[in-house]
């Protein structure tokens, strides 16, 4: 399981990143060779899978991640599926590149309870040369209910 980065130091440089395809990137982040981003640690969020144009997170949302009338806030729904739909998008990055959120959607279709695993799927629908569109959902670990989807579209940067 990749472990996040603690201080700007973990991250790895741009050129390194632009040295390699996104799926290569994303493949040696779930190995461990580089940090996740720091937010996956702060809100108890995990890589678990990554093949070309699909990845799988889990996550458990802890007293942290609640609103003041103590529900699952729906930040945290939304930086899960960011995230897992981003990190989708980014298997289809070609060597030189990176990509951003240009836009995202998020339905909320029931509450997660506090403390519950979930698995946040997510897929590439398009991969073009400037922009990608990916769909994915957050389903109960044990449970298999669906709690939200979400889909995106991101900008794709060539840089190098």
């Amino acid at each position: 399981m990749p472990y996040a980065a603690q201080s700007p130091d973990d991250l790895l440089p741009r050129d390194q990143l632009l040295s390699m395809s996104g799926l290569v990137f994303m493949q040696r982040l779930l190995a461990g060779e580089h940090a996740g981003a720091p937010i996956a640690g702060t809100l108890n969020l995990n890589l678990t899978e990554v093949e070309d144009g699909r990845v799988v997170f889990t996550g458990t949302p802890e007293f942290g991640a609640l609103n003041p009338s103590g529900a699952v806030h729906g930040g945290w729904y939304g930086t899960l599926l960011d995230s897992a739909l981003g990190c989708a998008v980014m298997t289809k990055v070609p060597q030189g590149s990176v990509y951003t959120t240009l836009e995202y959607k998020v339905n909320i279709t029931r509450a997660i309870p506090v403390g519950m695993q979930v698995t946040c799927t997510a897929w590439v629908d398009h991969a073009g040369r400037s922009t990608s569109v990916a769909h994915g959902d957050i389903r109960g670990t044990e449970d298999g209910k669906l709690y939200a989807t979400g889909s995106t579209t991101c900008i794709i940067m060539k840089l190098k």
